[in-house]
């Protein structure tokens, strides 16, 4: 199972009042890994996996320390924990070799922009996806198999059937 590493650079417009790097800033580097993830490595030769584009549907970060501004970048690890049929979880870690200072995980929901509606995971990205698949032990079912069957029922971020998942914005 591999992770996707990040060498994420700290800005110094980056820092908040109280000298560390501000709560909504994480949220930009977790876009930059994710960006670098789904639309960098994942066309990789030719692929168009994910060029009908994708929303946020969810963040859930843990703040573990404060992070202040140095030089040299904090390395972002991300990964999928599960694979449903209309979205996936990533989750990532901030770190360096001394601190971890933030997990946290976002839900996926492909989108097709050209219809204005979700749109299930292709088979190319499910291969994609897989390479990265690290089943998250908290939850039972997660990952491959629960993509497979469909999961329990979860039609992933449909909202109802018409526009974005409620919440969810364009990447």
């Amino acid at each position: 199972m591999a992770r996707h590493i990040y060498p994420c650079p700290l800005r110094w417009s980056d820092m908040d009042a109280f000298g560390h790097v501000n709560n909504v800033t994480f949220l930009r580097y977790l876009e930059e890994a994710r960006v670098d993830f789904m639309w960098r490595l994942a066309p990789g030769n030719g692929s168009d996996a994910f060029t009908g584009g994708v929303v946020v549907a969810r963040h859930e970060i843990d703040y573990l320390k404060p992070l202040v501004h140095r030089h040299s970048p904090v390395t972002i690890e991300t990964w999928v924990t599960e694979i449903r049929a209309a979205y996936l979880t990533l989750r990532y870690e901030i770190k360096d070799e001394d601190a971890l200072y933030v997990r946290a995980a976002t839900r996926i929901v492909p989108y097709d922009l050209d219809q204005g509606r979700p749109r299930r995971v292709s088979p190319e990205e499910e291969r994609f996806l897989t390479e990265y698949l690290e089943p998250d032990p908290v939850k039972k079912g997660a990952g491959k198999a629960a993509a497979k069957s469909g999961g329990s029922g979860d039609s992933g971020g449909s909202a109802g059937g018409a526009g974005r998942p409620e919440g969810a914005v364009a990447v």
